[in-house]
């Protein structure tokens, strides 16, 4: 899970804003496994640096939602995905 983890999260956000727990639910719900939070913080900390998420602080809770550049990433990230995995299927 790790290697498609910013993928993931990324997709994730591309449909609504959330916070780290709602991304570890959704994930365990898709995946089949949770994440840690020392998984999932670091990845939300490396796609901030990238500037492909931005962080809203709301009372004590950090929400995240993707950038123009985190949706540019994301839509040549699935290009990609499609490219390499669609004979797999």
């Amino acid at each position: 899970m790790r290697g498609f983890l910013s993928f993931l999260i990324l997709f994730l956000l591309s449909k609504k804003e959330m916070n780290g727990q709602q991304i570890s639910d959704e994930l365990e719900r898709r995946k089949g496994c949770r994440p840690s939070p020392g998984t999932i913080y670091p990845a939300l900390k490396s796609l901030k640096e990238d500037g492909f998420i931005k962080e809203t602080t709301n009372k004590k809770t950090i929400a995240y939602t993707l950038t123009y550049a985190g949706k540019k990433a994301f839509d040549d990230a699935k290009i990609q995905f499609c490219r390499t995995f669609t004979d797999v299927f």
